[in-house]
């Protein structure tokens, strides 16, 4: 056992953290799109 998992820093679940980061990355594009479609019906 290597003495990094005998230390353990973090002891919260991966699955949280993985869908935090999903949600946030796809809050990010959804608010690109949204805007691009505003500027796109504004435009025209």
């Amino acid at each position: 056992m290597n003495e990094f998992e005998k230390n353990v820093q973090s002891k919260r679940n991966d699955a949280v953290d993985s869908g935090v980061g999903f949600v946030v990355s796809f809050g990010f594009f959804a608010t690109i799109f949204i805007m691009a479609t505003v500027i796109k019906l504004i435009g025209s």
